[in-house]
């Protein structure tokens, strides 16, 4: 390769890897056996550790014993270096129990990292420890273990979670009460990332004690759609393990409804739904068979594999085997709550988060609500390339229990050419189990394509398919037997030529379709079993041939042509047997002997002439097997075939002539039915999971609990224990600092402890305060601080302040009081649990103090008091005109907070009629599910009672307009609940008694409200949410420009551009997001159109839990310009927080609509 400049592709290749080494650490694996390592762990510079340590690494990774630098990397511990100490780490986890007498030394210093200032140090320490798997530190790690549950950083608390799977696994049979109540603590943690690994500790620890889930079971529905992705599916599968153990299985789900008289399917849904297992094809139809596949269904959910095996003789009078004492109602409040929740999940990307939220609307929801998982799954079938063979065998589960709910979905289960063998047999599966009379043409024109495949073996299923969809629908079968006839003929044909590898699989699958075609019906088939007799010579394949001989022997004496060409076909097959191979041979012996016993009249000399010949010539035959079947049968029919037998016979021989012609007819003449395959020969698993993908139980998997195994009582003791209960702690004092008498202060979380209380029907003009908008103090003696006062007239207030303040210091002193004593109470507490965390003496807390209160650069706090008045909520429009027959319908997100329950969301609708006559009975309704009112009325006496959410209904009902004019408009405040908040709600607007769908789409920026604080509060909240809990994005801001350039002469801010652009950057974020203004800062020392360095602070809670949510945007630019906008959130629900940022960053970035 271009050898004009000396190159090769070797020298080539070798070029582009060394480019892409550089930057990289790849080089440390290019001198293994460097002698350099152990002077640079004893050097006293980290870079030159690190260094060391990362080829040692290296080593460990090329799979190099580097075990005697075991005491050197030891005392690196000790390092002050997040980079050495963490690699450190890592090197004590790979050798410490080869040198478990050396790892033992820096368990002192783990301990004392797990004191560090620093979350990361702590959760490496804790997560060090608890990989060190030696039974001598287990105590220790425990000790760790129930200190870092409490810890104020969610990340350690995190990591504490993922510490007792380990622990456990350590020692067993110690400990075990009290890791089940470390495990109750973290399921009620207020962080999504701490519940989802709480709940893999829950699966690992205790997964049978579902007590601890029922004390937090609709806590944990609600944090479901925020926890990561691989938690949900834990958390999935605990929460409906707790139901069906709770309040046991629903009624009218489809494991049920087909047993229940009092919820009995409809006679559509019984025609619709036909079960057809691989086995048992055709033997089953209507209700019986959907009855025993749910039975087979709901016994294979509940029953380990021991248990399941174990009833081989199951029977009952009760279909389920189980009390219907112990079922429950899909009204259920608890049910309906995990469908809720389960619901958003259902549209997560991650494909095993969605078929564990199918799971859980398959076996819980009603009957009619299972629809709902169809979407979702093919879509997840669409999307995913790589868990579609996981998908399909999941739909195929779901399609034999309930084949109308795929039935129009069809087209989905077509074959594409890059699926694989495994996928096209299980799409074919699918196919033939769904098809319906209006979907069969389409689906045989795709079986036709499949046919010309080259792929014979896929052919052979095809043709097998054929013969499924056959059994399902009588009215195709002639055409089918037609097709499948034609097709004998032309593989016959190519596989006498030898020409194609598979051909022989295709035609005895052909044969064996037809076959199953005709045990539905034989006697109208008795011209397709004449021409498969005569098709004998020209078939070759030995299974086929096999096949058509057992059609000829079984249906021999159906119709009356049949009969006339048997003694030909039966002389023919006695001509031949000598060249057949085994299976056919067997076949002639089974026919011969069929025949004989069911013929009379004249044929019947000629068919035991012929029986005598296949039997004499079975008896010399190659093969064992054909040998002593021949002398089983000769000696059954020892008696029929001797026609002096009855001459010569005595009583005695005359007995048991009788007792061989009555076995003989139960074996060959069809009076002993073949007994179909009982329940055990299948075996299905819950959705979902390993099992049901390879057909056994896997390590882990665990069936559903007996329903209604968890009693009130058990739930009540086991409520009681844990009150009551307390944590193993380290024998210190000031342990007690962390409340853990108080359950819902056990999860550590100190946001409770330094929040400052609000008022929930604060608006957004409340900011005109000088306390609400966090600002500095008034002048004081040492000049400190100043105070310039900018007025201007504002109407109908009375209250005038300052509307700028400067600060020199951008701190508020402690001797001007002017601080409330909520706030330093609260500030004071945080304070003295931190140092009680940290074993820290109260003087040092106080210096790291003094030094974090350095001075700053001086600042100006702008105080906008009109700010109310420039705030418009953004208007959607919910129906236009044309497609509501004249009325228009437009919405807007309200501040108000609803006095029913936090978890609403008013919203402002506007019906204005644009028609030119009266409209009348207009209202708003929820559509997807029919509310009752008794809800919605309960919901509303309890008034400012704090309903949970079960009890909230997703619509308030709006009062009906009962007229409305035209050109009239009418508001209306309509209360929702979104199920998330981002998916939208399905309602229905009525009026003039037509019905118009319509959907109501959440904004996240009114999932909050504003929450009340100065600035320390602020500034003390955003310190305890760093890191992982801080989300950071860019944008340009234009807005500002059009109001500098604008002519209103009522702008009171008109001369002065940085109010200009305070006021249009917290106009607009106050117009798209219900949050409090807390502070405007500026620093004074600007040019005169640079406002680098602005920054507006914004605080809220999420409505639903009432976690805070702080909002920082940072300004940089000229006035006149654009400007570049960078916003923070920091909130501790992540996905909550990431979804408000990428909201905040949108609108900031969009032109405001003109008006």
């Amino acid at each position: 390769m271009f050898p004009q400049f000396g190159a090769t592709a070797e020298s080539l290749s070798k070029a582009s890897a060394m480019v892409f080494r550089i930057g990289t650490d790849a080089h440390l694996y290019d001198d293994p056996e460097d002698v350099s390592i152990a002077p640079l762990l004893d050097s006293r510079f980290d870079s030159e550790k690190s260094q060391a340590l990362k080829r040692l690494l290296a080593l460990i990774a090329q799979g190099f014993d580097v075990s005697n630098f075991f005491p050197q990397v030891v005392k690196n511990v000790a390092s002050q270096s997040l980079e050495v100490k963490k690699l450190v780490y890592l090197y004590l986890l790979h050798y410490a129990e080869k040198r478990p007498n050396e790892a033992l030394l820096s368990i002192n210093y783990f301990q004392k990292d797990l004191s560090d200032t620093n979350p990361l140090v702590r959760a490496w320490a804790l997560r060090a420890m608890a990989g060190i798997r030696l039974h001598v530190i287990a105590p220790l790690v425990l000790v760790a273990v129930t200190k870092c549950s409490r810890d104020p950083s969610p990340y350690v608390r995190k990591c504490a979670a993922n510490a007792l799977p380990k622990l456990y696994d350590l020692h067993q049979e110690e400990h075990v009460s009290a890791l089940e109540e470390l495990v109750g603590i973290l399921l009620t943690d207020h962080s999504p990332g701490v519940v989802g690994a709480a709940a893999s500790a829950f699966n690992s620890v205790c997964p049978n004690n579902l007590s601890l889930i029922g004390r937090n079971f609709k806590r944990l529905c609600e944090t479901l759609p925020d926890v990561e992705e691989w938690g949900q599916i834990l958390l999935v599968e605990i929460l409906l393990r707790y139901i069906v153990a709770r309040h046991g299985l629903v009624r009218e789900s489809v494991m049920l409804s087909s047993h229940c008289t009092q919820s009995s399917p409809s006679e559509k849904d019984s025609a619709e739904v036909r079960v057809l297992s691989d086995n048992d094809c055709g033997s089953l139809g209507g209700e019986a068979s959907e009855s025993k596949l749910t039975t087979l269904l709901l016994r294979c959910y509940m029953e380990g594999s021991d248990e399941y095996l174990s009833q081989s003789a199951y029977t009952g009078g009760d279909a389920t085997g189980l009390d219907s004492a112990i079922f429950t109602s899909a009204q259920n409040s608890n049910v309906k709550l995990l469908l809720q929740c389960t619901s958003p999940l259902l549209w997560s990307q991650n494909s095993a988060v969605v078929l564990a939220a199918a799971g859980v609307h398959w076996i819980m929801a009603p009957r009619g609500d299972v629809k709902r998982i169809v979407k979702p799954i093919l879509f997840l079938l669409r999307s995913s390339h790589a868990s579609k063979y996981v998908v399909l065998s999941n739909i195929q589960v779901f399609a034999k229990a309930m084949p109308s709910i795929f039935a129009p979905y069809f087209e989905d289960f077509f074959i594409c050419c890059s699926d694989s063998y495994q996928m096209k047999a299980l799409k074919l599966e699918i196919l033939s189990i769904i098809a319906t009379d209006s979907s069969i043409s389409s689906i045989f024109q795709e079986f036709q394509d499949y046919i010309k495949d080259s792929d014979r073996r896929f052919v052979a299923d095809t043709v097998a398919a054929i013969g499924l969809c056959a059994q399902r629908l009588p009215n195709v079968a002639n055409t089918c037997v037609e097709g499948l006839l034609a097709l004998t003929r032309q593989e016959s044909s190519i596989s006498a030529c030898g020409s194609m590898d598979g051909e022989a699989g295709v035609l005895a699958q052909a044969i064996m379709s037809i076959k199953t075609i005709i045990d539905q019906n034989p006697a109208s088939y008795e011209k397709v079993i004449i021409q498969l007799a005569r098709s004998l010579d020209a078939i070759k394949v030995p299974a086929a041939r096999a096949m058509i001989v057992w059609i000829v022997g079984e249906y021999g004496f159906v119709g009356q042509n049949i009969c006339k060409i048997l003694p030909t076909i039966l002389k023919y097959l006695a001509w031949c047997f000598t060249k057949e191979d085994m299976e056919a041979k067997h076949q002639i012996l089974n026919t011969a002997t069929k025949v004989v016993l069911c013929a009379q009249g004249e044929d019947l000399y000629t068919f035991k002439r012929v029986l005598n010949y296949v039997l004499e010539l079975a008896k010399y035959d190659v093969n064992y097997d054909i040998r002593d079947r021949a002398r089983v049968i000769n000696k059954l029919l020892s008696c029929h075939l001797a026609s002096q037998c009855k001459e010569e016979g005595t009583p005695d021989l005359l007995e048991n002539a009788g007792l061989q012609q009555e076995i003989a007819e139960r074996i060959f003449s069809g009076k002993t039915k073949a007994t179909s395959d009982t329940p055990n020969s299948f075996r299905f698993y819950l959705p979902g999971s390993l099992s049901q993908i390879v057909l056994h139980a896997a390590p882990g998997y665990e069936p559903l609990p007996k329903p209604c195994s968890l009693l009130y009582d058990d739930l009540g003791q086991s409520e009681g224990v844990n009150q009551g209960a307390k944590i193993p702690q380290q024998g210190t004092d000031n342990s007690d600092s962390f409340g853990m008498n108080d359950p819902d202060t056990l999860s550590g979380s100190l946001n409770e402890e330094s929040a400052s209380n609000y008022n929930s029907q604060e608006s957004v003009t409340s900011s005109v305060d000088g306390e609400g908008t966090g600002s500095a103090s008034d002048t004081s003696d040492d000049g400190h601080s100043t105070s310039l006062l900018v007025g201007h007239d504002i109407k109908g207030d009375d209250k005038i302040g300052p509307l700028i303040r400067l600060s020199d210091a951008g701190v508020a002193t402690a001797e001007n009081g002017t601080a409330s004593v909520s706030a330093d109470l609260g500030e004071l507490m945080s304070k003295k649990a931190l140092e009680s965390w940290l074993d820290e003496q109260p003087g040092s807390s106080e210096a790291c103090s003094s030094k974090r209160r350095a001075p700053q650069p001086s600042s100006a706090r702008i105080s906008i008091r009109d700010i109310g008045v420039v705030v418009k909520p953004k208007i959607h429009n919910l129906l236009d005109p044309a497609s509501g027959n004249g009325l228009r319908v437009d919405y807007s997100f309200s501040s108000d907070i609803s006095s029913i329950s936090s978890l609403l969301v008013c919203v402002e609708v506007s019906f204005e009629n644009c028609s030119t006559g009266p409209l009348t009975e207009i209202a708003v309704k929820y559509e997807e599910s029919n509310e009752s009112l008794e809800s919605s009325k309960q919901a509303l006496e309890t008034g400012g009672s704090s309903p949970t959410a079960h009890d909230v209904p997703t619509v308030i009902p709006m009062e009906e307009i009962t007229s409305l004019e035209p050109s009239q408009i009418a508001k209306k405040i309509l209360q929702v609940r979104f199920h998330h908040h981002l998916l939208p709600l399905k309602l229905a607007v009525f009026h003039t008694g037509k019905r118009h769908p319509v959907k109501l789409r959440p904004d996240i920026g009114y999932f909050i409200k504003p929450l009340s604080m100065d600035l320390d509060a602020f500034t003390d909240k955003e310190s305890l949410l760093p890191g992982m809990f801080e989300y950071t994005r860019r944008c340009t801001f234009t807005e500002h420009i059009e109001d500098l350039n604008s002519d209103d002469p009522n702008s009171s801010f008109k001369d002065d551009k940085f109010l200009v652009v305070c006021r249009s950057l917290a106009s607009k974020i106050l117009s798209n997001a219900n949050a409090f203004l807390v502070s405007v800062d500026m620093p004074v020392t600007i040019g005169n159109d640079d406002v680098s360095g602005l920054c507006l602070r914004f605080s809220c809670e999420i409505l639903s839990n009432s976690i805070p949510c702080l909002i920082t945007v940072m300004v940089e630019g000229k006035c006149s310009q654009l400007l570049n906008i960078l916003v923070k959130v920091n909130c501790e629900e992540t996905v909550f927080g990431l979804n408000l940022l990428n909201r905040v960053v949108a609108f900031l970035s969009s032109a405001s609509p003109p008006t």
